[in-house]
Formats: structure tokens, C-alpha cells, sequence
């Protein structure tokens, strides 16, 4: 696999394009953020959040709008609202310095495994301010009830990988839009952490539950009021309109089927 290695400094570099190069990889590597963003297309990116002269966010958040390859940052940093940082970036994994080349190498072969099912494609719901929405192959553990949703103005449409507010394209990471269509999937449940985890990223999925709670957390900022996902019990969520949008919530297959009827019967 072709990894795009952004690190400023030689000294880290040197050894882990030696290291991973025996693990398999061809390794291609960027110094700044503006290399990165110029780079040849890759199947992973492994990319240092303290590169010179640029935010280290900024630059997984441009690759992430881009490209669907998977993105492992690595920070001095290990904090909780690093992560999520991070996460909310558009990346997939965080790795705190110091590590280990194996501990490395074993860290992306578990991200390939659990985004291997993404489709490169350009995004699917359109552009936005923050990030851009990837398109992305059903999840092996998310394909079930492939029919649009509606919750009051919320659409979410697991065939098309679309969701929309009000009519206007959500702006979705991959995995947001998976948390999303999990819980959209049953409007009002209560949902458990391990559940959703299992359902959006697979039973194999070893990350820790923060990881979840960063999509959560995105996904209550990009419908604007949190009221949309609620906690529960400290370890659920649930999806349901708030008070002042709620309406009932409907198939699409089953308004064309109530469509047909009355044509018919016309």
C-alpha cells in the first residue's frame, strides 16, 4: 500500500519510513502541509499535527475533504479533547508520541481493515464550510433497512449515503454519517454505545468509546440544537426531533406506496 508519511522532522522520518517500508508500505513523505496537499494520491496518510508553518488540523480537515483514505495524526498530546480534536478533523485513528514502529505498523492495518469498505469517490452530499461530506461504501454493519428516514426536517437516506435539515445537505464525515443512519434507523430508541459500535464499525472494532462520543458530539454541532441526540444513562444515545420540530416520521417507500394507492384508486 502507497502511505503518505507528513513529518517535518528527519530524525522521526527516517526511521519509521525505514521501518514501515518492512511492514510492506511504500512510503512517501511530505514536510509541510502544503507538500501533503500537493502529494500524489495514497492509501493512507499518517500525518504529524506539529508541522511548520501549518495546523496540523487544518491539514487532516483539506486531505479529509479530498480523499477518503484513511488519516492516523500523531500528536505530542494524548488528552481526551485531543482526540476528539482529531477525530472531529476527519481522522480515523491518533497515535501519541513516543511509539513504536510495530505499534504504528498494527495501527493502521486495524484502520484499514475497519474503513476498507469506503468508496474513494468525491463527496456525496455536498460541500461545506467545515469539512467535506466523503462518499462512502455501505458499511458491512450498516446496510440493513437501506430506505430514507424522515424525522420532522431531518432526512437520512442510507441508499444515496445523503442526509439533509430543512432541505439543505448535511455536511458528514463517513463515519458521522453511520452514526447517524444507526441511529435514524429507529427513531426514539434508546441505542447503547456498544451497540452502535457494532452496528457502524464492526464487532472487531477495538477503539475506545470516546471515539463514538466525537461523532456524537459533531453530529449534535451540524444539526444545530444538541436536543437532536440525547444521552442517556450515560452510556446511550437517542435520536428524536426536538419538541419544536417533531413530526411524524415515515418511510419514503411508504409515501410512494400511499402515492401509487391513490393513484390507482383515482
Amino acid at each position: 500500500m502507497r502511505l503518505l508519511l507528513v513529518e517535518g522532522e528527519d530524525r522521526i522520518a527516517a526511521p519509521l519510513t525505514e521501518g514501515l517500508s518492512r511492514h510492506g508500505y511504500t512510503v512517501d513523505r511530505a514536510r509541510t502541509g502544503a507538500e501533503a496537499l500537493a502529494a500524489r494520491a495514497s492509501d493512507l496518510v499518517l500525518l504529524d499535527l506539529g508541522l511548520p508553518g501549518a495546523d496540523g488540523l487544518d491539514v487532516c480537515r483539506a486531505l479529509r475533504a479530498r480523499s477518503a483514505a484513511p488519516i492516523v495524526l500523531i500528536g505530542v498530546r494524548g488528552e481526551e479533547d485531543d482526540r476528539r480534536a482529531g477525530l472531529a478533523a476527519g481522522a480515523d485513528d491518533y497515535l501519541v508520541k513516543p511509539f513504536g514502529v510495530r505499534e504504528v505498523a498494527a495501527r493502521l492495518r486495524a484502520v484499514t481493515r475497519r474503513t476498507r469498505h469506503r468508496d474513494p469517490a468525491p463527496p456525496a452530499t455536498g460541500p461545506g464550510p467545515e469539512d467535506a461530506t466523503l462518499g462512502s461504501g455501505p458499511a458491512p454493519h450498516a446496510t440493513a433497512g437501506r430506505r430514507a428516514r424522515h424525522l420532522g426536517p431531518l432526512t437520512v437516506d442510507r441508499h444515496t449515503r445523503r442526509a439533509a435539515l430543512g432541505g439543505a445537505p448535511l455536511t458528514l464525515t463517513p463515519d458521522e454519517f453511520d452514526v447517524l443512519a444507526c441511529l435514524a434507523g429507529d427513531p426514539g430508541a434508546v441505542r447503547f454505545r456498544r451497540q452502535i459500535t457494532d452496528e457502524v464499525w464492526g464487532t472487531h472494532f477495538l477503539g475506545p468509546f470516546p471515539t463514538l462520543d466525537a461523532h456524537v458530539a459533531a453530529l449534535r454541532r451540524k444539526l444545530g440544537d444538541p436536543a437532536w441526540i440525547t444521552t442517556v444513562r450515560r452510556t446511550e444515545y437517542r435520536l428524536a426531533a426536538p419538541p419544536e420540530d417533531a413530526e411524524d416520521v415515515e418511510d419514503v417507500e411508504d409515501v410512494e406506496e400511499k402515492h401509487k394507492g391513490t393513484t390507482a384508486e383515482g
